[in-house]
């Protein structure tokens, strides 16, 4: 993909005010990438991910670029069309059965550069945005969404309302990622490239950010990010929402405390059969 690097780069560079015709050939070719999975938007590497800064450059570059087109569909709604308008870059992407993806009617959407590998079901009405990932046999249940360029493993679970923010700028910025078979519950927000680890599981209403301390039962510690790293979830980690007491005085005397995640224990036999999924769902 250097090749292809190198050109997105050049392209970027030149900063277009429209897509000549050739140039709109290349970024086609660039969002072919994305959504076959040759390049992505962030990679591991060491066991750290990292963004990867040409790829992002290169979305951005197709929200600069863009002219607001009408993409509206006839509908039985009253008034006959469902109205859209977006930028003409980054369409809705469609499906054949061929590829091996589940979409459940009811109003979901993939936008254009988004990686979604076979075997990925979607429960209406989801949103999957602009290079994010998302791995083999996961499930993205009912409102959820996962933001521009997040990174979801394989077998993952995104329950309802689950929410993974995206991230485009700054380009160095690394985007949320949830790793391999892990759980995120309903209502749960991901939010400022927080990493979760491999098989952990998320509890119902948590929320996690970059300031979020993340207080480790088991282990006890405290978890944090850095300037240098994200907040990571450790793998096989099981968090639910807690909360800790407020230390000022004031805050003692009206009995205030901080919403704040915490690690009550890591994956074992029982939490493998309360969060398996059903087989037949598949």
């Amino acid at each position: 993909m250097k090749s292809l690097q190198a050109k997105v780069e050049k392209l970027c560079a030149a900063s277009p005010a429209t897509l000549t015709r050739p140039a709109a050939a290349l970024f086609d070719d660039f969002l072919d990438a994305l959504e076959d999975g040759d390049i992505r938007a962030a990679v591991r590497e060491q066991g750290v991910w990292r963004a990867v800064p040409w790829v992002k450059q290169g979305i951005l570059f197709g929200f600069r670029v863009g002219r607001l087109v009408d993409m509206s569909v006839t509908g039985k709604a009253k008034g006959g069309r469902l109205s859209f308008v977006d930028k003409h870059t980054y369409p809705a992407r469609s499906f054949a059965a061929k590829d091996g993806i589940r979409i459940v009617p009811g109003g979901s959407t993939i936008r254009r550069g988004a990686h979604v590998a076979k075997g990925v079901i979607c429960m209406p009405p989801m949103y999957i945005n602009v290079g994010a990932w998302v791995g083999e046999k996961t499930m993205v249940d009912s409102h959820a969404l996962v933001g521009s360029c997040a990174q979801i493993g394989a077998r993952v679970h995104l329950s309802a309302a689950a929410q993974i923010g995206g991230v485009l700028e700054p380009v160095n910025a690394s985007p949320v990622v949830v790793e391999d078979d892990a759980l995120v519950g309903g209502n749960c927000g991901i939010y400022e490239g927080t990493v979760v680890r491999a098989r952990a599981v998320i509890g119902a209403g948590v929320v996690l950010t970059r300031g979020t301390p993340v207080y480790d039962l088991v282990r006890e510690k405290v978890i944090t990010a850095t300037a240098e790293r994200a907040l990571e979830i450790p793998e096989d980690a099981v968090v639910v929402p807690g909360a800790r007491a407020v230390s000022s005085p004031w805050g003692k005397a009206n009995g205030l405390s901080l919403q704040t995640p915490v690690i009550v224990k890591y994956r074992d036999a029982k939490t493998d059969t309360a969060t398996a999924l059903e087989s037949w769902l598949r």
